[in-house]
């Protein structure tokens, strides 16, 4: 089943399956984006009687707004004007509907080949790296997998690599006795290298299953940045010369463009394979996954939906679509 047949089945009677109680947390963790966005559609057709020129032109920027992204934005009103032609489209809802369309096709499109799932050894130990600026929720996403991890019977490890914040050690700390994690750290100030040797070697000899490691995120130094973790890469390598599984970019979905450009100058300084996307469930600006995917190229593969220790969930394209554009499409007379 297509994305655009899900949405017009979802939450009908039809679409009630297993995964219905995941589905209902992104239809509830997108709630603000999709009031937003169907505000913005609404808003645009009331203040056009034709589908005209500066129709199109305001399509645009209603799109950029609702953060699409730039080149969505182009891509999507370009393909809407041929669309509108073929179909001799006048009616709001018929463009409304096409619109949708259109952006359900582009995201299908631009998501084939893409792995959304955690790169998870089945035997032995499994590496994941966190990258990411202070303060996009690195740590609190680190301590809901762990806990997560451990709930599925896995022997878990965290590393504290974040060294220049007394802070992000100690909150990394306290998540572990949430979840009842052990935490491997070093001294505030300290070499972050030093601190992943410790939890590769501890991870090795204790036969875990999973090894989180926490990295500062000093964007602003993005030289000094880039030699920190490729040291730490290096470190780990050493040891496990398959790892890093995962080095994982977590981003708070709430700065919407923002996030698009961290995302740009993390994937030129380090190997980033996958998005973790925080406080989804907080921002009107869920559209940036559409931005993501069709100008970054790189697969989202965590999303927070809110604030509980299990809303961190694994990303799932056909849920994430529902949960956008649920109930925007119009009843075509």
């Amino acid at each position: 089943m297509g994305f655009f047949d899900k949405i017009k089945r979802a939450f009908t009677g039809e679409e009630k399956t297993e995964e219905v109680e995941v589905q209902e947390k992104y239809d509830k963790g997108l709630e603000k984006t999709r009031k937003t966005f169907g505000e913005r559609m609404n808003e645009l057709f009331a203040n056009f009687r034709t589908v005209d020129e500066d129709f199109f032109e305001e399509l645009e920027e209603t799109l950029i707004g609702a953060d699409v992204g730039f080149e969505t934005a182009i891509q999507i009103t370009e393909s809407l004007r041929q669309e509108v032609k073929l179909r001799n489209a006048k009616k709001p809802a018929e463009v409304q509907n096409a619109i949708i369309e259109k952006l359900v096709d582009l995201y299908e499109q631009e998501g084939i080949n893409e792995v959304n799932e955690l790169n998870i050894q089945e035997d032995g130990l499994t590496v994941i790296l966190f990258v990411g600026v202070n303060g996009v929720g690195k740590t609190t996403s680190i301590g809901k997998l762990a806990h997560q991890f451990k709930n599925e019977g896995k022997k878990v490890l965290m590393a504290a690599a974040d060294t220049f914040r007394a802070g992000a050690i100690d909150q990394l700390v306290v998540w572990g006795e949430r979840a009842g994690v052990e935490v491997v750290r070093g001294k505030a100030g300290g070499d972050p290298a030093a601190v992943v040797y410790d939890a590769m070697e501890k991870a090795k000899a204790e036969q875990a299953d999973i090894l989180l490691v926490d990295t500062a995120g000093r964007l602003q130094n993005k030289v000094n940045l880039m030699n920190e973790l490729e040291k730490i890469k290096r470190v780990i390598q050493r040891e496990m010369p398959d790892a890093p599984q995962e080095t994982l970019l977590v981003l708070d979905a709430t700065t919407g463009q923002n996030a698009m450009i961290q995302a740009k100058q993390f994937k030129e300084t380090t190997d980033v394979t996958g998005l973790v996307l925080t406080k989804l469930d907080g921002t009107a600006k869920g559209g940036i996954v559409l931005a993501i995917r069709n100008e970054l190229h790189l697969p989202v593969k965590l999303v927070g939906l809110g604030e509980g220790i299990d809303d961190l969930e694994p990303f799932d394209p056909n849920d994430f679509v529902v949960g956008l554009f649920k109930g925007l499409l119009k009843e075509e007379e």
